[in-house]
């Protein structure tokens, strides 16, 4: 609930006062005595109960208009956010080698994998584009769409919490770049956009699925898609850990193969950029300055309605002037 004129509200708080002066000053006489001798019997008889009463009712029929006339409402509002236009498919790879921690990487202090930190800047960077349209694919030997473009973020973000590596089908070393990218292109191509954004993300080489990247790339470039391609991890060698027979984590030192060559050539062929994360806060970055590089306004609506309360108070405060008017008149009549 809330007010129209709210600062008549304050009026409230001069009624206590008015009601001291009043009670102090007290009533005009209604007989003048020469002396109180006079009258000595009943100089001791209190204020009646009648008469208090009245006059509390009066105070409160007067609160009442008082609350009348600050125009209590309620208030119904809607907010109606149009998409921004762009729609945006992250591709992901959950392939067994982004399980690797490499010594840059890091989540809440304690070392963490690719994947762990990939899908926590990912959640952040979801966070950040609201009115946006947007949907994932992951990939490994295969690509599968996770989510479709869409504006329902609550179901993407609980979709991209539950995927982890080893998962059935993305338990191996292989990475299909190509696929992964065709997928991603067939969930944007038939959407009405101002733009379409793909963000790429491997720590790989495609040595997996049946389209080279570069061909999804053309595909990419005459659909008017920007593909952002992302590689990640060290240079060098990583750290996969690994569970030996007596259930002991230990870990296993693979090379790292990012093919840079072929994801900077995707990027430069669609108008993107090609970029190299080795340390969670780069891999932060670079989506922060791929959130700022595709912005545009969306159109924001809002509707107010209010439920005027003014009739439902002032007809209680009316009952309750009455009804001091009545008394007054009838039962509790005052003499003279």
């Amino acid at each position: 609930m809330t007010f129209a004129h709210p600062l008549y509200l304050l009026l409230l708080l001069a009624l206590p006062v008015l009601a001291w002066l009043k009670g102090k000053r007290g009533r005009q006489p209604a007989f003048l005595y020469s002396s109180v001798q006079l009258v000595k019997g009943i100089i001791g008889i209190t204020r009646s109960s009648a008469g208090a009463m009245l006059l509390r009712l009066r105070w409160l029929a007067l609160a009442i208009f008082i609350f009348a006339l600050a125009q209590p409402r309620l208030t119904l509002s809607e907010t109606r956010v149009t998409a921004s236009g762009i729609d945006i498919v992250v591709a992901l790879d959950m392939s067994g080698s982004m399980a690797a921690e490499d010594d840059g990487f890091e989540l809440n202090g304690q070392p963490a994998s690719r994947f762990a930190i990939a899908k926590d800047v990912l959640k952040k960077f979801i966070n950040k584009r609201p009115n946006d349209r947007l949907g994932l694919v992951i990939f490994a030997t295969h690509a599968f769409v996770v989510v479709p473009p869409t504006l329902d973020h609550d179901f993407l973000a609980a979709n991209l919490e539950r995927l982890d590596i080893g998962m059935e089908g993305f338990d191996d070393h292989s990475t299909a770049i190509g696929s992964a990218l065709t997928a991603s292109l067939n969930r944007l191509r038939d959407l009405k956009s101002k733009s379409k954004i793909v963000i790429l993300m491997t720590d790989g080489e495609n040595n997996s699925g049946k389209v080279p990247p570069l061909t999804a790339a053309e595909a990419a470039q005459a659909l008017g898609i920007k593909v952002y391609t992302i590689g990640v991890g060290t240079r060098g060698e990583a750290r996969i850990p690994v569970t030996d027979g007596w259930g002991r984590k230990r870990y296993q030192k693979i090379p790292v193969d990012v093919d840079e060559e072929t994801l900077t050539k995707i990027a430069n062929m669609t108008g993107a950029k090609y970029y190299r994360a080795d340390t969670s806060e780069t891999l932060k970055r670079i989506y922060a300055d791929i959130d700022r590089l595709e912005k545009t306004d969306a159109e924001v609506k809002k509707y107010t309605e209010y439920n005027e309360l003014f009739p439902w108070v002032i007809l209680p405060g009316l009952f309750v002037l009455l009804l001091e008017i009545i008394l007054n008149h009838t039962i509790w009549r005052r003499l003279p």
